[in-house]
């Protein structure tokens, strides 16, 4: 085990904008760092660049205490895990696992050991004798993640690898990946789209848009300190709420004005008291919300709304709603979600489409960023 470090790493294919842009991380030894990003944001570019499978147009990329920037992928000692598993499918499970002990010329009895450790740690010892057509999606990956292990690399990158399984199956094998983590404490990178997989795996996470690192923190941190209003949009599901409001300052402090209704700003943003009269934009979770009769208890201030749509999930519901007026004329192009809002409520709701009603607001837990350049007012 090694930790990795990159150093500017920049990748220009073809086109006129990087794909990977100046990008500087450190993953310690030891740790689990997933990267994150929507579609064509460079994360699985910027793995294929710690493997070796691209080459780095600037920048370095070490891993342990060598610089491995031009080194072939065969002399990094880093294994990789593919979304397509990339089994072959003429051998069994053992001979698949154990290939790349094969290759680096293993003794027979050395490599069957490291095979049967590895196929029972991954719950794979009764099926050694199996090819991959008789294996199910998880089995397989399992088999993948095997082949990648039984080599004892100093890192292991993971290329999506979770993406062909089925939702039941992507939670099991999310919990299995955790586990073994912590069992081994093999340094890994991980690349997926999916927030909940970067949230529940990574002890950091690393968010990328269009190739530059937007922020690399823990995942309590990105969702309750994001820097900006992508990395608090993307991260957190349902989204987190956006629109631009004025800033309206009196005796009683520092407000916000949404639709016309002041909230009183979080204590730890008096510096708005600057922007009076300037407008700003305020994100709110959605679990930030709550039913009128919550209210009182909790000492919130209450917003007039109407409901569009209220989604069932069985342990809660999704309130869809708009406020009493639109605040689109003038929005930020970073705001995405118009005027139609989301309250994460509780299950049994009397809410209902066309209820013109109030919700609370924890006023203390509001993200406010810069029109402008769409960074955190947060100091």
């Amino acid at each position: 085990m090694a930790q990795v470090q990159l150093r500017g790493v920049t990748k220009v294919f073809d086109t006129a904008e990087p794909a990977v842009n100046d990008v500087t991380l450190d993953v310690a030894d030891g740790e689990f760092v997933v990267l994150v990003g929507p579609s064509g944001c460079g994360k699985s570019t910027l793995l294929r660049l710690v493997a070796g499978l691209e080459e780095v147009t600037a920048g370095e990329v070490c891993i342990g205490d060598r610089d491995v920037t031009d080194l072939p992928p065969k002399d990094r000692d880093i294994a990789m895990v593919f979304q397509n598993y990339a089994l072959y499918p003429h051998m069994t499970v053992a001979q698949n696992i154990g290939f790349g002990l094969r290759l680096r010329k293993e003794s027979k009895a050395i490599a069957n050991e490291r095979v049967a450790e590895v196929a029972k740690l991954l719950a794979l010892d009764k099926l050694l004798d199996r090819k991959p057509a008789q294996l199910s999606g998880g089995e397989r990956q399992r088999v993948a993640m095997g082949r990648a292990m039984v080599r004892e690399p100093m890192a292991l990158l993971m290329d999506e690898p979770l993406s062909n399984l089925d939702a039941k199956l992507r939670v099991y094998m999310r919990a299995e990946l955790k586990r073994l983590h912590q069992q081994l404490g093999t340094t890994t990178i991980y690349v997926t789209h999916d927030q909940t997989e970067a949230m529940t795996l990574g002890d950091r996470v690393a968010v990328l848009r269009d190739g530059v690192l937007q922020q690399l923190d823990s995942p309590r941190a990105l969702f309750d300190k994001p820097v900006n209003v992508f990395v608090a949009s993307f991260m957190g599901s349902p989204a987190m709420n956006l629109l631009e409001a004025n800033v309206k300052v009196d005796a009683g402090g520092a407000q916000v004005v949404l639709d016309g209704q002041a909230v009183p700003a979080p204590s730890d943003l008096a510096r708005l008291v600057d922007l009076a009269g300037g407008r700003v934009i305020v994100g709110f979770r959605p679990t930030d919300l709550y039913e009128v009769a919550d209210a009182e208890a909790r000492g919130l201030e209450t917003l007039a709304v109407t409901v569009d749509v209220v989604e069932e999930l069985g342990t809660s519901a999704n309130v869809l709603f708009r406020l009493g007026e639109s605040l689109t004329a003038g929005q930020s192009s970073e705001v995405v979600t118009e005027d139609v809002f989301t309250a994460t409520v509780g299950a049994h709701t009397s809410l209902a489409p066309g209820d013109r009603t109030r919700l609370a607001i924890d006023h203390r837990r509001l993200h406010l960023f810069d029109v402008e350049s769409g960074l955190s007012l947060r100091d």
